[in-house]
């Protein structure tokens, strides 16, 4: 399996992150641990979630999706095998987000003990917090690498121009530089990661682990009406795609996937593999049929001709 570093820190990654946003919450725990074993005896190495994971379920307080993959990390010893990369700073509870000092080290030790480790490969601050001193967040950040609970450290959901200012205060300073970003970006979503933050992280080479890399499911293919979105736990977040630019792309992404014989969620990832600034999109499945076909996009590289079809079908106007 074909590792890449990310950023400039000592982690490499597979090319495919799993995304555990779906453990507890549309995969229960058999079957996110079955998913799990897959994913590793694949040859993949990189598992993202996030404290918050699944609080909006009904029933559901957050730490569902740590828990859960802290018990398969202790069942089979898999720690040693895998990249793991939590979050921090969404609302978790009443007084309880942001990226304080207080909050960031009461928040590690809370995700560690779910996590049933001592370490956390990649913490990431989940969404900037204008209330913290971007000082007093790296800083917090600091301690934690210091005392040897972090490894490396990421960002999601920045906006550039915050992004620009740590990355300035961590090279003025000998605070811990955000070594990845995670935007959303996929065939739907091109303009707010391509405009200002794909130039900025090729040029301080940072590393890029995108979310949503199938637009919520709809760029599988599976969603062409409103009858179908119904039917998902993510309508709410797919229904946007169901426009004229939406059609056009899927249009393109089943000429693609013919020429290629394979389908559009192998294109769509494939594509997004010829992006030379994304380092491994953060994939999600509940069940192994999903998950091998996730896999499978790997193997796939797309001729110009095809990338330059998926380019203009999802250029916005």
């Amino acid at each position: 399996m074909n590792r890449r570093r990310l950023g400039n820190s000592e982690l490499e990654i597979s090319p495919l992150v799993f995304g555990g946003n779906v453990f507890g919450w549309t995969a229960d725990e058999p079957t996110s641990f079955k998913l799990l074993d897959a994913f590793v005896a694949a040859g993949f190495n990189a598992i993202d979630t996030a404290d918050v994971y699944s609080k909006w379920a009904p029933g559901h307080s957050g730490g569902e999706s740590e828990t859960i993959l802290g018990k398969w990390l202790k069942r089979n010893g898999n720690r040693v095998k895998v990249n793991i990369a939590t979050k921090v700073g969404m609302e978790m509870g009443p007084g309880r987000k942001g990226l304080s000092r207080s909050y960031i080290l009461r928040s590690a030790e809370d995700s560690l003990r779910r996590l049933q480790t001592d370490c956390i490969d990649l913490y990431q601050s989940h969404t900037d917090d204008a209330d913290a001193p971007i000082e007093e967040t790296l800083g917090a950040y600091a301690e934690l690498i210091a005392q040897g609970k972090v490894r490396a450290i990421g960002a999601s959901n920045y906006p550039a121009d915050r992004f620009v200012a740590a990355l300035e205060i961590s090279r003025k300073t000998s605070l811990p530089r955000y070594e990845s970003l995670q935007p959303n970006y996929s065939l739907c979503e091109r303009p707010g990661y391509e405009a200002e933050l794909e130039p900025l992280c090729q040029k301080e080479g940072i590393g890029v682990i995108n979310y949503f890399p199938l637009a919520s499911g709809f760029l599988t293919g599976k969603y062409r009406s409103e009858s179908y979105v119904e039917k998902s736990p993510r309508a709410r977040m797919v229904k946007k795609y169901l426009n004229e630019r939406g059609f056009k792309i899927l249009q393109a992404l089943d000429q693609v996937s013919k020429e290629h014989n394979a389908t559009p969620a192998r294109v769509s990832l494939a594509w997004l593999f010829a992006r030379p600034s994304v380092t491994a999109p953060i994939v999600s499945a509940t069940n192994l049929e999903q998950l091998n076909d996730l896999i499978a996009s790997v193997e796939l590289t797309l001729d110009r001709p095809s990338i330059e079809l998926l380019n203009q079908a999802s250029a916005s106007d």
